[in-house]
């Protein structure tokens, strides 16, 4: 390639990759309103997507097969800490929507026709819809991107191949898994073009009249978001850690919420979790566990999102919510987020699960997972942001509280 066309690509990935993305969320946010007919932009984003989509399986697979087949073990109370915290969080970002919804009481016009029931009626189908992911065919899980699936199967590998496996098969399974990686942060350095294309799909096709229409329930699935964001998982992360937890937690928003906000699916966002980690000096046997099972169980979004639909129903058919009632819809939203997929809108079929406990038909909830749908351009946004910057923060709180500076030299800086 010339010089004279070298030196700009070089100057282009020696930039910030946050700075190159922010660029381009500028040039895609003003295309889409200067010329929005050019639709072939918005294929820069579906194509940077798909990408992450098809490699983050593939990803995970081989990561935790190669992370279980070479582990020194020690790691048991780093998994047992970070699922803590994913459950805790995801429980008090329910109770904090909980307690928005009741300052805050919304109704909305349910005149939608009612759609079709493709939802759980109840806990029950939720964990047997997990079970049953979890023992399906692998090369299945790795193809329909089933994230339990996909970790059971790489443990269980792992294990078989820590205990049975010659060092020389190890090690090619760490080179493939090496192989994979690079692959990844190829594809991360495509980010900027795909979130210029993803920007201007949004912003060509919905405009600003998003934030008029349904305009107030979207201000309070927001504002919970933001708070258990930015006070709740905060706190609960200095109450285990007795440090400072901002520095942290900021990058987490900045490198990965920034992201997924545009990408919508905590799977997609994946190799770019990990790609984090690596930079924080995270233990890679760890966070390439962790952070895929984040993204199926640490969902402080999707419970939101489930919490503050269900009350909304509620308080628009005239059901009277007590305080019992109230912590057993925190628990359902809670143990029922954990069952969404890592896509977008994964949280929404999970609302008429919820509002079955207070005897509204199905009718009536799918209404509001019609609505869902329709603010579902910011609110889905918005809770992927913060489901999928979570896990990086978890995982890395996590780590720290195992007491390792060694490995978190990087965490604040």
């Amino acid at each position: 390639m010339p010089k004279l066309l070298t030196l700009p690509f070089r100057q282009w990935t020696r930039m910030s990759l946050v700075l190159r993305i922010l660029i381009g969320l500028i040039i895609g946010a003003t295309l889409g309103l200067a010329a929005p007919q050019l639709h072939f932009i918005g294929i820069l984003g579906t194509i940077f997507v798909c990408t992450l989509k098809a490699i983050a399986p593939v990803l995970v697979a081989v990561l935790v097969t190669a992370s279980i087949a070479v582990a020194k073990g020690g790691l048991g109370p780093r998994f047992r800490m970070v699922i803590l915290l994913y459950l805790v969080s995801t429980l008090g970002a329910a109770i904090a929507a909980v307690v928005f919804s009741r300052l805050f009481p919304i109704t909305m016009e349910l005149q939608t026709p009612a759609a079709g029931n493709d939802a759980p009626s109840g806990l029950a189908d939720v964990f047997t819809h997990l079970l049953t992911n979890m023992v399906s065919n692998p090369l299945q899980s790795i193809a329909s991107a089933n994230y339990i699936g996909i970790l059971f199967w790489a443990i269980i590998t792992g294990m078989a191949l820590k205990h049975r496996a010659s060092q020389t098969t190890i090690q090619i399974v760490c080179d493939f898994s090496d192989t994979i990686s690079r692959i990844v942060k190829w594809i991360i350095q495509c980010a900027p073009f795909g979130i210029l294309g993803l920007v201007f799909s949004s912003v060509s096709e919905s405009g600003l009249g998003i934030f008029t229409d349904y305009g107030k329930l979207l201000l309070l699935l927001v504002g919970c978001m933001a708070t258990t964001a930015v006070i709740l998982n905060p706190l609960i992360a200095f109450m285990f850690i007795r440090q400072n937890p901002y520095p942290l937690l900021f990058r987490c928003l900045k490198e990965s919420g920034l992201s997924a906000f545009f990408t919508r699916s905590s799977a997609a966002n994946i190799p770019i979790n990990m790609n984090l980690c690596k930079q924080l000096g995270l233990d890679e046997d760890f966070y390439s566990v962790s952070i895929p099972l984040g993204s199926t169980i640490n969902m402080n979004g999707a419970a939101i999102t489930i919490t503050v639909l269900s009350l909304a129903v509620a308080n628009t058919v005239g059901v009277e919510i007590y305080v019992t009632s109230a912590i057993l819809l925190c628990i359902i939203a809670t143990l029922g987020a954990c069952g969404t997929s890592g896509v977008a809108g994964g949280s929404l079929l999970l609302i008429p699960m919820a509002c079955s406990f207070f005897g509204i038909s199905n009718d009536v909830a799918m209404q509001a997972v019609a609505v869902g749908f329709i603010i579902g351009v910011v609110q889905d946004s918005v809770e992927t942001a913060l489901n999928s910057s979570g896990d990086v923060f978890f995982t890395a709180i996590a780590e720290k509280y195992d007491k390792n500076p060694k490995k978190l030299k990087n965490l604040n800086e």
